[in-house]
């Protein structure tokens, strides 16, 4: 009982051995990223499309959750830029933004998302992350961050322009009302952009964005910029958040259902990363993929009924929250206390914050998101896989971001799909006292009327053409001695099925027809079962099945040897 106590608890892995020491580490690290957490906070309910104090919500609750049941003890969970535009993607077209209707669609596709990964942990099924590979995940990232850095144009530019997610509408409406420049507006989302650049650089421990958000209050006060036409918060209701069960409809739920899918595994994705990286940097702890799935269900699932939008752990604030030293989630525990108090105590004081700078502290923190390394790195070494990569960003891009995120995965799927109908092929040759391609070693020197032959794949009905084919334009192509024997090395071969086991029979038929023999080399115990429940390997002679290559042609060698010294011979008894 106590082992399932500790899977599904873990705190209960460290906290009998918690410490005075230990508290001195997680302290300073639960502090710096509860001071970030704030203005973090709030801009990303503003790229959301919700009232700012739903960001501080969002830092509350689910934090709270994931520091009992989560694995990794520096992973900072909370609001994050990516799922803020995914929420705004989702939504927007259902309420409007900032609506009590669009507020009680944000907490229900919280605790829609939180389920699914509930249910998803509670069947171990972490792996359909799988599926989002690393093109898909660059591609939409790259258009996801320039969609949201677009969509703070109305507040760093201090002009009316429409939200949207697709890049090609926001610059043309933004080149549409750039006339309507607010100079003070713009000063204040360049300044801000500039303060927190300037703070990376000198010294990334500096908390930056609660920097931007001092400066520029301090800033709206001293020159009466709200009166000038900077827009600001507001006011911010004070009071911590209250149980609230999110009401819905079953039109809703149908509507939310493939959203909510889709942020389940993007959100999995962007936590269990993190948390990864995180881990091999520690040796006291591990994460547990399924666990981390639960502890994420779970946070969403109690956050929605405290007024929380879908969260996950964060990447900015996780290398923080490590970099500063937390041990364990009580760090976590001083984040959510921090942002309690500002709640209870400090919203006023965010009244005259500029909406400019918290868009300035968003198109910092997405900055980073865009990726330009590996699409070029991509285009000169795997043209498929940037190909991939570039639809998912001109569909997420253009056309929405839930297609970006399906025609990206069909894309990927694509490709895995043709290379498994085309799996590599190398006729082996001797080098050095190994077989390798003859393509990559042209010094390497084959046995004249052998073909050795190596197939890397599974053999199966998609590709068993493709492997009859090949054969054949080998066998065509033999040159002036004809081919008399076939090695197929098939170490590479992890499966052959029922199509393929019928193509090599009926393969073996035309080779005996041309008077070729077929030899098998070095199949793993899986595919000889294979062969023999379907009788083909009764079909090979006994001298033809060989436990590696090198047996295959060395015994091969020796025939050929003989056949030359006979023909010898009988020329000698001719004449």
């Amino acid at each position: 009982m106590k082992f399932k106590l500790n899977t599904f608890f873990p705190i209960l892995d460290w906290l009998p051995g918690y410490n005075r020491a230990t508290l001195l580490k997680d302290l300073p690290a639960g502090l710096t990223v509860g001071i970030m957490l704030i203005p973090q906070g709030m801009a990303y309910a503003m790229i959301a499309g919700l009232p700012v104090v739903y960001g501080l919500y969002a830092a509350l609750a689910p934090q709270i959750v994931y520091a009992f049941i989560g694995t990794s003890r520096q992973l900072a969970v909370g609001p994050v830029a990516m799922d803020s535009l995914l929420v705004a993607a989702g939504l927007s077209a259902m309420a409007i933004g900032g609506s009590d209707r669009y507020i009680e669609l944000a907490l229900l596709l919280a605790a829609m998302m939180g389920a699914i990964q509930l249910i998803l942990g509670l069947f171990r099924m972490g792996f359909l992350v799988n599926f989002l590979s690393r093109p898909v995940i660059s591609g939409f990232t790259s258009a996801a961050a320039l969609i949201i850095g677009l969509n703070q144009l109305p507040h760093l530019l201090g002009i009316a322009m429409p939200r949207s997610n697709q890049i090609h509408i926001l610059l043309w409406n933004a080149g549409q009302h750039i006339g309507e420049l607010h100079i003070a507006t713009l000063a204040i989302g360049l300044g801000s952009i500039g303060l927190l650049w300037g703070v990376k650089r000198v010294n990334k421990r500096i908390p930056g964005p609660l920097l931007v958000v001092v400066a520029s209050i301090f800033a709206v006060m001293a020159f009466d910029l709200e009166g000038a036409g900077v827009r600001v918060v507001g006011d911010i209701p004070t009071g911590l958040p209250s149980f609230r069960v999110p009401g819905f409809t079953t039109e809703d739920v149908r509507t939310l259902l493939p959203m909510a899918a889709a942020l389940a595994l993007i959100a999995f994705m962007e936590a269990i990363s993190v948390a990864k990286a995180i881990e091999e940097r520690h040796d006291d702890y591990s994460v547990d993929a399924s666990q981390e799935l639960r502890a994420l269900g779970l946070a969403n699932v109690i956050g929605a009924f405290f007024q929380s939008y879908p969260t996950t752990g964060g990447f900015s604030r996780s290398a923080v929250n490590d970099q500063a030293g937390a041990k364990t989630g009580i760090a976590a525990l001083i984040s959510a206390a921090i942002v309690a108090a500002t709640l209870l105590f400090l919203t006023p004081l965010f009244y005259d914050l500029p909406k400019a700078a918290l868009a300035g502290i968003i198109a910092m923190a997405i900055a980073g998101l865009v990726d330009i390394k590996l699409p070029v790195r991509l285009w000169s070494t795997q043209r498929e896989e940037a190909g991939v990569l570039l639809a998912t960003f001109i569909v997420t891009a253009c056309i929405g971001i839930t297609e970006g995120i399906a025609i990206g995965i069909a894309v990927a799927l694509l490709v895995t799909i043709r290379r498994s109908t085309r799996p590599h092929v190398a006729i082996l040759g001797r080098i050095s006292g190994i077989y390798r391609n003859i393509e990559r070693f042209p010094q390497a020197t084959t046995l004249p009327g052998v073909l050795a032959l190596r197939f890397d794949g599974p053999l199966h009905y998609a590709n068993a053409d493709f492997f009859r084919k090949n054969i054949r334009k080998n066998i065509d192509q033999a040159g002036p001695v004809p081919l008399r024997h076939i090695v197929l090395y098939a170490e590479g071969i992890p499966y052959v099925d029922a199509s393929a086991t019928m193509m090599l029979n009926q393969l073996i038929d035309e080779l005996e027809v041309l008077n070729i023999s077929l030899h098998l080399a070095g199949a793993i115990g899986p595919v000889r079962d294979a062969l023999d429940s379907h009788g083909l390997l009764q079909r090979f002679q006994p001298s033809a099945l060989h436990a590696t290559i090198e047996d295959a042609m060395t015994e091969l060698t020796s025939g050929i040897h003989n056949d030359d010294h006979d023909a010898i011979a009988r020329q000698s008894d001719n004449s």
